[in-house]
């Protein structure tokens, strides 16, 4: 059992050996990867593996099983990192012979638990919103942005990535660039129009001046296009001024459109189209939001709910 014990001890050393010296992996990475893998191989003794080249995919599958269960479950993300590691082990040793296959390449990693996306209540927007104030250039653009936001859904990429000539107020429309080129036209508010047509008048002459013209909606202080970091700085700064102690992302408000349509009442298929969802089963995540307000309504509607 000893020698035996020894080929399993002697592959992992070669393996994190070949990614301290080949791969430059560092210190850290290395020290999680060999505390991980030796847990492999306790795992492997205690199913009677004594060679890696016994091991078969049952057992690396069910060493993933065993950190996901048990008296100290790991997380998901956890149990990944360990069969990441468990897995170069394999490629490694398939590929310098001390085994004739890789038994670990069709196991894949446990799904990580879906959180819920944060949103704000419809008060809560209506304070962020209020958090951008000011007359000047750099306001008006705030609180355009931040408008056209919840009013269309709109990721923080689209939205920057706005041209003039893609608003149109007649039909109250905007064109989004989407992922993959994929473009979507969108229903956009009275309120997101006020805003933006305060900003086009009264704020982005000044602000385009300062650069040779460009088509974007919103401007920085260069009067070049708003970047995604900038807007995702006006969204924090708009909440801190607000006094919204709601942690905001820069998908909150985007989150926050498709909750506040579903509550009142729009078919999941409808905001699906209007997020550029692919596939409906992604809007699906925002009808489990309401959990508290469909408990609330349950506790005083139904004759049997206080029992």
């Amino acid at each position: 059992m000893a020698v035996a014990t020894d080929r399993l001890e002697a592959a992992v050393d070669a393996y994190l050996a070949h990614l301290a010296v080949e791969r430059g992996s560092s210190p850290n990475t290395l020290r999680a990867y060999g505390n991980d893998l030796r847990r492999y191989i306790g795992y492997l003794r205690g199913t009677g593996v004594d060679d890696l080249a016994a091991a078969r995919e049952a057992d690396v599958s069910g060493f993933v099983v065993a950190l996901r269960s048990g008296d100290a479950p790991l997380a998901a993300s956890s149990a990944a990192r360990a069969l990441a590691a468990v897995r170069g082990l394999h490629r490694f040793a398939a590929r310098d012979g001390l085994v004739t296959d890789d038994v670990s390449r069709a196991v894949t990693p446990p799904a990580a638990a879906k959180r819920l996306p944060r949103t704000l209540s419809v008060d809560e927007v209506e304070q962020l919103l209020a958090g951008c104030i000011g007359e000047g250039p750099t306001g008006l653009r705030d609180r355009a942005l931040l408008e056209l936001l919840y009013s269309t859904g709109a990721r923080i990429s689209e939205a920057v990535g706005i041209d003039v000539d893609d608003l149109d107020p007649s039909t109250r429309t905007v064109l989004l660039r989407g992922k993959g080129g994929k473009q979507r036209i969108v229903p956009v508010g009275r309120p997101a129009l006020a805003a933006v047509d305060a900003w086009l008048v009264r704020g982005r002459p000044a602000l385009a001046a300062r650069s040779h013209g460009t088509p974007a909606l919103l401007l920085n202080a260069r009067g070049q296009r708003l970047s995604r970091q900038s807007a995702w700085h006006v969204l924090r700064g708009a909440a801190e001024v607000a006094g919204v102690r709601t942690e905001v992302s820069p998908h909150t408000l985007r989150h926050c459109f498709a909750t506040h349509l579903l509550s009142g009442g729009a078919d999941v298929r409808v905001v699906q189209e209007l997020l550029g969802h692919a596939s409906v089963a992604t809007t699906q995540v925002y009808t489990h939001v309401n959990v508290d307000a469909l408990r609330e309504v349950y506790a005083t509607a139904h004759p049997r709910a206080r029992g």
